[in-house]
């Protein structure tokens, strides 16, 4: 089967889409398909036509972000149409408009869409057009059949590649607690609540030094808080690959679903931020929700995390139940129900 995948930005760039789309093809290379990836160029080092671990990779330079963006886009998907004649299966990664006049063109082609979680000013409009319009699709989290009126073939939550079968570690209450921050640092990532949070925290004695990984417009401003108010806190920027991180945390902030995946992986505790009523369903709708701390509010997060603290039997049982859960979110079962999909008459 030959397989074209179309992501906005794909590997080396470092995120969740990015990370979904690299994985689920190499299984599918494994498996015997031909995977291409029709990407937009991040860097102008990179190649223009590249291959990674027998996936091959065409990067478009379609410039600035304007109205006419999306006319570029066309006209260099139109220089590569052979790639659309020669696939066997199209699957569009929240970016339907970018083939939606070859829709048309090339109307027996099957086309599939995954729509990957939260996005605050994601249209909804686009969604019910892309949903229309494809042969199938999957959504990334529950939520958006309430949001954007999708009619899901599957849902997923992401998947991960390691699971750590080790014993929950956490100290004692009152020493000191590695705390690990997955996420950009903008305000949907809610960096600056846990900031706060940790501030309520630290004038009540708790003692805690916590590792940033990722970046964003609010670095600046969280180094500078983080600073004044005598935080301890070390800003690494984007990292690759985060399981050394994980391994040595206590407990991990992010509201994110791939990070929340992985910590679950490595029995790490969660606490998730939101900040609207989108992130709040993104959150509370998952399948994964009962088994972390969901909080509005630096008030509420500094709560929770002093609850949960001191409460071990409560935070076992849901540590535990977390890992049950994610030990079948594997990269092989979600590549397996995209063939099944693919499938689908």
């Amino acid at each position: 089967m030959t397989v074209l995948f179309f992501s906005r930005l794909f590997y080396p760039h470092i995120g969740g889409v990015e990370k979904h789309v690299f994985e689920i093809s190499k299984l599918l290379v494994k498996k015997g398909h031909l995977v291409t990836v029709l990407t937009e160029q991040y860097k102008n080092q990179l190649n223009s036509e590249d291959e990674i671990e027998g996936i091959k990779i065409i990067r478009i330079n379609n410039g600035k972000d304007n109205w006419f963006k999306k006319f570029r886009v066309w006209k260099d998907i139109w220089e590569h149409r052979d790639l659309i004649k020669k696939a066997d299966i199209i699957h569009a990664h929240d970016v339907f408009f970018w083939y939606l006049p070859f829709r048309f063109l090339y109307p027996s082609k099957k086309i599939f869409t995954t729509f990957h979680g939260y996005e605050g000013n994601k249209s909804r409009l686009m969604h019910k057009i892309a949903e229309k319009l494809s042969n199938g699709n999957i959504c990334v989290g529950d939520f958006l059949k309430k949001w954007y009126g999708t009619k899901p073939d599957y849902i997923t939550y992401g998947a991960v590649s390691r699971i750590q079968n080790s014993e929950f570690r956490i100290q004692n209450y009152n020493s000191k607690y590695k705390i690990l921050f997955l996420g950009r640092l903008e305000e949907e990532t809610g960096i600056m609540e846990y900031l706060k949070a940790l501030l309520m925290l630290k004038n009540k004695g708790t003692k805690f030094e916590l590792t940033i990984l990722g970046d964003g417009s609010l670095r600046k401003k969280a180094e500078d808080f983080s600073k004044v108010n005598k935080i301890n806190a070390e800003f690494k920027g984007f990292v690759g690959k985060v399981e050394n991180y994980l391994f040595e945390a206590d407990f991990v902030f992010t509201s994110r679903y791939l990070g929340i995946l992985e910590a679950l992986a490595y029995k790490k505790f969660v606490f998730a931020h939101y900040n609207n009523s989108i992130k709040k369903d993104y959150l509370e709708m998952a399948s994964f929700a009962k088994y972390i701390s969901i909080s509005k509010n630096s008030e509420e997060l500094s709560d929770q995390i002093e609850y949960l603290l001191k409460n071990d039997q409560k935070r076992n049982q849901m540590v535990n139940q977390g890992f049950g859960w994610v030990k079948n979110q594997t990269w092989e079962n979600l590549t397996n129900l995209y063939i099944n999909l693919w499938k689908k008459e």
